[in-house]
């Protein structure tokens, strides 16, 4: 408890002295430079919060988040997402940086750290009042290439599992009653059918010439008898198919 009301102190400190010295500043500069007070006041309170932040435990980072703070909570959670890749902290990497843009400061504390370097960008508004913090892990070559390297796979695996489930959707489409599929089926049966019954109509008479013509003897015997009703020959007439007709029985 102590330490968290130690940590907490040292917060403020530099939150006030930055604010104080900031917004004390009257004079209206250039857009791509920072007057050197405001400069080494903001460098200095960026540099001191990552010091004290990444000094701090898990279970003061928890108490932080439920601050109610909206910086303290935003940089809480983001220390807390990157410090288990990172490691701890062994020496500064380079020169802390200002630049002011849209009336908002921006200081980049680089930090070197046993697993990876990070960046701890603070955003500070006009009267120097800190508005976000973020950790901006600085990944080497051969864990960027890992990295590029899974998300290559995973891409590449969500594109077959993507193309696997729309073959099997495209297979499930047989099962799908189609009603123009089976009116169309039902007219070409239809159709069919017709035709191979004028065929068959067609094929009677042929068939019916074809048995009288193999029939010659009762064709004969039919012709003889139609000549002796008529009182004439045969060479009057020609007997060209011979069909039964049914009567009812009385």
């Amino acid at each position: 408890m102590k330490m968290i009301k130690k940590i907490t102190s040292v917060f403020m400190t530099f939150l006030v002295m930055a604010a104080l010295v900031i917004g004390s500043t009257s004079v209206v500069f250039a857009a791509d430079k920072v007057d050197d007070t405001v400069k080494s006041t903001l460098v200095t309170t960026a540099e001191g919060l990552t010091d004290a932040i990444v000094q701090l435990k898990d279970e003061e980072i928890e108490n932080y988040m439920s601050s109610g703070d909206d910086f303290t909570t935003s940089a809480m959670q983001s220390w807390q997402t990157s410090k288990d890749e990172l490691g701890a902290k062994k020496d500064s990497n380079g020169e802390t940086t200002v630049t002011f843009k849209d009336d908002q400061y921006t200081v980049t504390v680089p930090l070197k750290f046993e697993k990876a370097d990070a960046n701890f960008v603070y955003v500070f508004d006009s009267q120097g009042t800190p508005t976000s913090m973020s950790v901006d892990v600085q990944y080497g070559m051969g864990k960027t290439l890992q990295r590029a390297g899974l998300n290559t796979l995973m891409g590449i695996g969500t594109v077959f599992v993507m193309l696997i489930l729309l073959s099997l959707l495209i297979s499930l489409f047989r099962f799908i009653p189609n009603p123009e599929a089976k009116k169309a089926a039902e007219a070409k049966a239809a159709k069919a059918a017709k035709e191979a019954e004028a065929a068959a109509i067609a094929a009677a008479p042929a068939q019916a010439e074809e048995n009288l013509a193999d029939d010659g003897e009762l064709v004969a015997v039919i012709a003889a008898a139609i000549a002796a009703a008529e009182g004439t020959t045969t060479d009057g007439f020609v007997v060209r198919s011979i069909r039964k007709v049914k009567r009812n029985r009385r």
